[in-house]
């Protein structure tokens, strides 16, 4: 008996201050936030560092008119050496690379049609020096 009129009383309470969601709908806010969390689709992204933290680079990805693009910002913490993004994407059934380097503060953009994956990473120093995790933005 005091388990159903705590049951009871649990549930009063929770409509009462507008916390209750149906089932639909909590299953939905929980696939989206999962979704944001994993996969940095159609929406800003960044900060991704360096493994040192001296650089950073963050940005947004969205598709538009059958083209995905891409506008990222770099910023080098230190100066004296560079910093380095890099872009993977999976595009016409093959992988393909590019990075760029800055030193200070850059904006970037590039695009391309086919493009189903990206993922990024940061690095300083080098190209290939203090890199950090790479990440999936499309």
């Amino acid at each position: 008996m005091r388990k159903t009129f705590a049951i009871a009383a649990m549930a009063g309470s929770m409509a009462l201050t507008g916390l209750a969601l149906s089932p639909a709908a909590a299953q939905a806010a929980t696939q989206s936030t999962a979704t944001q969390a994993t996969i940095h689709t159609g929406t800003s992204w960044g900060k991704f560092f360096s493994s040192d933290r001296k650089a950073y680079t963050f940005g947004k990805t969205w598709k538009s008119g059958g083209k995905v693009f891409t506008k990222w910002y770099g910023v080098d913490k230190v100066g004296g050496k560079k910093g380095w993004v890099w872009f993977e994407y999976y595009q016409n059934g093959g992988w393909h690379k590019f990075n760029k380097s800055w030193d200070g503060k850059v904006v970037g953009s590039w695009s391309g049609r086919g493009i189903k994956k990206v993922y990024t990473f940061t690095c300083w120093a080098g190209k290939f020096d203090n890199c950090g995790k790479k990440y999936r933005i499309y």
